[in-house]
């Protein structure tokens, strides 16, 4: 990861030296965070940025459902081009580490999955889903020339062609099941997670909605 994005990063600090630089921060889909920007030809600026959020919530499945926490954390490099005016197409590089941790909730004291009941006394269940690359292309459109001299507002609107999402689920068997209801419940709980992962079938793609205000000297 580092290797790739840290070659980006200098390459574009080394194309915005001597020109307008801006700092800006910014609040969406991909956290709270910031972005340092250069300009390198008169249309054309190069990015840097860094965002994370951690959320709690709820995921409600077809069995279990479970308390959640999204994490996200995403660092950039990107090059802006300004065809006209403050409009811009944008893309590069996003080092995406976002994801949902998973701790399944019981219901009554027990679990319910594929058909059979559990006991949650000692049990537990968790996993995560996260993004198939932890490298990925950025395109998207944009508004605001994060390296323009005085305050201006900017946002972005674009995906992370992420490749899809995977699922992983875990389950620790405490002393409270035997090995056979302990070995029936892993079966279980992996019909669950091959039920998750073709729920995410279609999750090719992080959605980025980002806005902002920057300050350029």
């Amino acid at each position: 990861m580092k290797k790739m994005i840290a070659p980006l990063l200098l390459a574009l600090l080394a194309a915005g030296h001597a020109h307008a630089v801006g700092v800006g921060v910014r609040a969406g889909t991909t956290g709270v965070g910031g972005d340092v920007a250069w300009g390198v030809f008169p249309t054309f600026s190069a990015r840097v940025g860094y965002s994370a959020l951690n959320y709690n919530t709820t995921v409600d499945d077809e069995d279990l459902d479970y308390d959640a926490k999204l994490k996200l954390k995403n660092l950039s490099g990107l090059i802006d081009w300004h065809p006209l005016g403050p409009f811009r197409l944008t893309a590069g590089l996003v080092s995406a580490g976002n994801k949902f941790g998973l701790n399944a909730k019981p219901s009554n004291g027990n679990f319910e999955i594929n058909g059979n009941s559990y006991s949650a006394n000692g049990v537990s269940i968790n996993g995560e889903v996260k993004g198939k690359k932890r490298v990925a292309p950025y395109l998207g459109v944009g508004y605001g020339n994060v390296s323009g001299f005085g305050v201006n507002f900017y946002g972005d609107l674009g995906v992370i062609l992420q490749g899809g999402a995977k699922a992983s689920l875990n389950v620790n068997c405490g002393s409270s099941l035997s090995p056979a209801e302990c070995a029936s419940l892993k079966n279980d709980v992996e019909a669950e997670r091959v039920k998750l992962q073709d729920d995410l079938k279609s999750f090719k793609v992080w959605p980025v909605l980002n806005v902002g205000l920057t300050i350029g000297f």
